[in-house]
């Protein structure tokens, strides 16, 4: 008896659950059907290439590696070095300038080279490994050399990044060797032990690529 007891409940909450599910016409099936797979459809990513933003402050430079993309052409789809002549080479487009030019420009010339062998090209063009921007630490440090440069890197961090001063660094003499797009060349000074009292912080300039430390 108690076992019977104990089924009433349960079966009813059984049929409270069917009753609504059956008590549907078919019409009324179909077409919650038809609106779960509209809304499923809404939410799936479309067929077709991949589509992102640059950045056109950035440059491509030698060494650096590009990962080349292009649709539906899996041959065409790779990663290139950019050689020490500033090229690239590819099949079917041969070779390119790649130094000097944005990934939105060197997409732009790939899609017109290719648009004698392919109706509508779609070139994805992205900087797999930054190689090319560097900047340079000589003199007294601890591990002078070339680091990797991001966009961001200033004085006081290329010092960090090659260890700090030797004991006997001149610290309020270290500058910074640049070259300018003529080839000409110019000195900018940094004066550490005014830095470290809150004096003349512009002097902590963010580096650019290919610029020199030394600290003497």
């Amino acid at each position: 008896m108690k076992c019977s007891a104990t089924l009433v409940p349960v079966l009813g909450l059984v049929l409270t659950a069917v009753i609504p599910i059956s008590g549907q016409s078919q019409s009324d099936r179909t077409s919650n059907g038809q609106n779960a797979v509209a809304a499923n459809a809404s939410v799936q990513p479309a067929a077709g290439p991949s589509i992102k933003a640059h950045d056109e402050s950035f440059i491509i430079g030698n060494d650096d590696v590009l990962a080349i993309s292009v649709w539906k052409e899996p041959e065409l789809t790779k990663a290139v070095p950019v050689r020490s002549d500033g090229k690239i080479s590819l099949p079917l487009v041969g070779e390119m300038q790649a130094t000097g030019r944005s990934p939105l420009q060197l997409e732009q010339d790939i899609t017109a080279k290719l648009k004698d062998f392919i109706t509508t090209p779609e070139v994805t063009v992205i900087v797999q490994q930054v190689n090319s921007r560097k900047f340079n630490i000589l003199g007294e440090v601890t591990k002078p050399g070339s680091f990797p440069l991001t966009a961001s890197t200033t004085v006081m961090d290329a010092i960090a990044t090659a260890g700090g001063f030797r004991d006997f660094a001149k610290k309020s003499n270290v500058y910074v060797l640049r070259k300018g797009p003529d080839g000409s060349e110019s000195r900018l000074k940094f004066n550490y032990k005014e830095f470290i009292k809150g004096k003349d912080t512009a002097q902590n300039i963010r580096l650019e690529p290919n610029d020199t430390i030394i600290v003497p």
